[in-house]
């Protein structure tokens, strides 16, 4: 049994691999919309059967970062504007109820990894756009982590996820300073125990980056998908200190910065 038990948190943490790598090389546009993601061609980047492939693919489905399609074959997904919108005004909720709960009830030392993953994203600010873009996204993951209830940690973190690969397709130029400056008011309010206070500076803030965002057409590169994956491979964990590193080559970096 315990061998039974070992196998089964062996292929978890497999699919765990795969999911971290495919979801940022997805949010980063190093694979864009409708690049096709053959279970066989994942199976061979990450040593894994396509057994497993299937279950990350199925799993990123679930996230909306995927499309599955007839006879296995999955594409990035391309969300449609409205909705996007609608991603957006579900998250809203979401994040108010996350903020409720967390009003005057941070510790210091949470209080001072807001900040410090704040001042991660300052630092990545005049770089790619889509870092920007992730980093902001980590940081409202961040907080619902921070909740310790599961069901807030996975559905915000699911359709954060999904408001992530909009705004890097559809955002129009724009800095990210705004973004940034907005959550550093949101920890101060976190901080000062004020929940109505904190709960209008989230709507306000989600609703302006839904505004910022506005339809982009991309240009398909066309290369391949094992070379696409190569940087992505041998991720660390997220929200680690290789968050703030360079995108890899062939990222977008003219999206803009609508960042969440």
């Amino acid at each position: 049994m315990a061998r039974d038990e070992n196998r089964s948190r062996s292929a978890t943490d497999r699919v765990g691999t795969i999911c971290r790598a495919l979801r940022r090389a997805i949010i980063e546009q190093a694979l864009e919309p409708g690049a096709k993601l053959p279970e066989d061609a994942l199976g061979e980047r990450f040593g894994v059967s396509r057994t497993i492939a299937r279950h990350a693919l199925g799993q990123l489905a679930a996230e909306g970062l995927v499309e599955l399609r007839r006879n296995r074959i999955a594409v990035v997904a391309t969300p449609s504007w409205q909705e996007a919108r609608d991603t957006f005004d579900i998250r809203i909720e979401l994040e108010r109820l996350v903020v409720r709960q967390l009003a005057g009830r941070l510790s210091k030392a949470q209080i001072a990894q807001l900040h410090a993953h704040v001042d991660a994203e300052d630092e990545a600010r005049n770089g790619p756009d889509a870092i920007s873009i992730r980093l902001a996204t980590e940081f409202h993951i961040l907080l619902a982590s921070m909740t310790e209830s599961p069901i807030l940690i996975r559905y915000v973190s699911e359709i954060a996820y999904r408001c992530c690969l909009t705004l890097s397709l559809f955002s129009r130029p724009h800095s990210s300073e705004c973004a940034i400056n907005e959550h550093r008011l949101l920890i101060d309010a976190l901080a000062n125990g004020d929940a109505d206070t904190v709960m209008s500076l989230m709507h306000h803030h989600l609703d302006s980056v839904a505004s910022r965002a506005l339809v982009a057409q991309s240009k398909p590169r066309g290369r391949d998908i094992m070379d696409i994956l190569a940087p992505y491979a041998d991720l660390p964990r997220p929200m680690q200190a290789a968050s703030r590193d360079a995108a890899p080559a062939g990222s977008k970096a003219g999206a803009g910065k609508a960042a969440g």
